[in-house]
């Protein structure tokens, strides 16, 4: 018996070994694809939100109304699809022109983490919706995100300026947190709107190293940095850092600072920086009383009030990738997400 079960532990064992070294291959794959998978031509995906819309009132109708109403309306429906189809074929062939009354709205989402990874399907899809945009055309970017790194943010904010300098109006939407790099984003809107308890702000930067020397010191461990530059390497985590080079730190850290508040007050003039650069962050109800927001609204309701009178396009940026890379990208994405949960965690002033 003790032999059958000293078998069992070996064979699970090796399962495990072998399990462990398939996802390591796997993962080593994907990142040293990484930079081919960011060539690779992806393809853009539309799809009309009116029809989603259309369609799930059409089963609640389905399932709610008589028949006999359910059958006309449907009758109806079928004719006006006819004439619309008729007038979109003599628009096409140019034997007549018909002008639209609708305008369209271009929705955009990204979905921010630390190192602002969706910047480049935002360039795609951004560069999409400019090829297209037309007069009296407007771009809702559904915006989630807690900050991150200033570079990758930056890029992003750079983006969305490229909407307002093509003369378009661009609204933000923010339904859960636009904080830090996402305020980033989010200011360069030309009307921001906000869920009543989204979070708002955290108009700071911060910078958070670990250093290992006094342990390295503890154990023997000599540890040692050769740069050619006087603040080459200011701060260091495993190296002694000396009291010039975290005062230059620091002054990198306030230019930086700086720079986010020159930013946030050339994109949005009336706000009052000194009161809101203080790297709080506010609820949206909150948010609108400092000026950070624009209205207190969900981006469904925003969808919502338009959907008769507009046709709404969602665009999506979409790049396939291989098994391997897939593999390895859940690997690096749920890394990822562990270390935007203790930054959220860490930043949050209340839970419910």
């Amino acid at each position: 018996m003790n032999y059958v079960y000293d078998f069992l532990l070996f064979l699970a064992q090796l399962l495990v070994l072998i399990g462990g070294l398939l996802i390591f291959i796997n993962g080593i794959v994907a990142i040293s694809s990484r930079y081919k998978t960011e060539l690779k031509e992806g393809q853009i995906e539309v799809r009309k939100i009116n029809e989603k819309y259309e369609a799930a009132r059409n089963v609640l109708r389905e399932a709610s109304w008589d028949e006999h109403d359910w059958k006309k309306e449907k009758k109806s429906e079928k004719k006006r699809i006819k004439q619309e189809a008729k007038d979109r074929k003599k628009q096409a062939s140019g034997s007549e022109e018909i002008n639209s009354s609708k305008s369209r709205l271009y929705v955009i989402d990204f979905q921010g983490d630390i190192k602002a990874s969706q910047v480049e399907n935002l360039r795609e899809e951004i560069s999409t919706v400019l090829s297209e945009l037309g007069k009296g055309d407007e771009v809702l970017l559904r915006l989630e995100s807690p900050g991150g790194m200033v570079h990758g943010y930056g890029l992003a904010a750079s983006q969305l300026i490229r909407i307002k300098k093509a003369g378009a109006h661009l609204t933000v939407s923010v339904d859960k947190v636009a904080a830090s790099g996402g305020y980033m984003m989010a200011c360069v809107a030309s009307e921001i709107v906000a869920a009543p308890f989204a979070l708002i702000g955290s108009v700071g930067v911060v910078a958070q190293i670990p250093n290992f020397h006094k342990l390295l010191k503890k154990n023997e461990i000599d540890y040692e940095i050769l740069t050619a530059g006087e603040f080459k390497r200011t701060m260091t985590v495993l190296g002694e850092n000396t009291y010039k080079g975290r005062e230059k730190f620091m002054l990198e850290l306030e230019d930086t600072h700086n720079l986010f508040k020159d930013f946030v007050s050339h994109q949005r003039p009336k706000l009052n920086i000194s009161d809101i650069a203080t790297g709080e962050v506010w609820y949206g109800e909150r948010a609108i009383e400092y000026g950070l927001v624009d209205s207190i609204k969900t981006s469904d309701e925003l969808i919502q009030e338009r959907l008769e009178s507009w046709d709404i396009f969602s665009v999506k940026f979409v790049v396939n990738h291989s098994w391997q890379e897939k593999i390895g990208m859940a690997g690096e994405t749920a890394i990822t997400r562990i270390f935007s949960r203790i930054w959220q965690w860490s930043s949050a002033r209340f839970r419910l």
